[in-house]
């Protein structure tokens, strides 16, 4: 019997760089993508919201965040964390910051036992792929089964279908 599958994503709306430009959105991208493998495969949706959110501007956004890169800050996380009792995948979503997770990201994963876990991971972001996000992944999941991530342009979110049904 399978177990369950969880889709944990960090998502930010306000102000994001799309397609060459600065644009206002009303839901996250990433949020967005797990909304669509979850309608996809079924699982759990759980997200990493932080204590102290980034600001919706964006350019103060990626100067948060490259300050908490910078600092390897693990800034705490609002919403409790799940239970990963019972799950065997666990699809972890996250917007490219900086070349890699947004931190909070780091603080989920470093916070749960993983052990025997597959990870599944996907990014969203405007041209730099995964960028090392995957190699942080296998640092952070030792444990785990570490699957082959997916990238997906920002701005191509709304089309992205057939792509996830490939992958997931």
């Amino acid at each position: 019997m399978m177990g369950k599958t969880l889709i944990a994503y960090f998502s930010r709306k306000g102000e994001n760089y799309v397609a060459g430009q600065i644009r206002h959105l009303e839901k996250g991208n990433t949020k967005i993508v797990a909304k669509k493998i979850q309608n996809l495969i079924g699982g759990d949706l759980y997200e990493i919201k932080p204590v102290i959110p980034y600001a919706d501007d964006y350019d103060t956004c990626i100067q948060q965040a490259k300050q908490d890169l910078n600092e390897n800050k693990r800034p705490l996380i609002a919403t409790p964390l799940p239970n990963l009792e019972g799950y065997e995948t666990i699809y972890i979503g996250y917007p490219n910051y900086w070349g890699t997770m947004p931190m909070h990201v780091f603080t989920f994963l470093e916070e749960q036992n993983l052990k025997d876990k597959h990870i599944k991971p996907f990014c969203t972001h405007e041209g730099s792929g995964m960028g090392h996000s995957e190699s942080d992944l296998i640092q952070i999941c030792q444990d785990a089964y570490l699957e082959k991530g997916l990238a997906i342009i920002g701005s191509n979110v709304s089309t992205c279908d057939d792509l996830l049904r490939r992958w997931v």
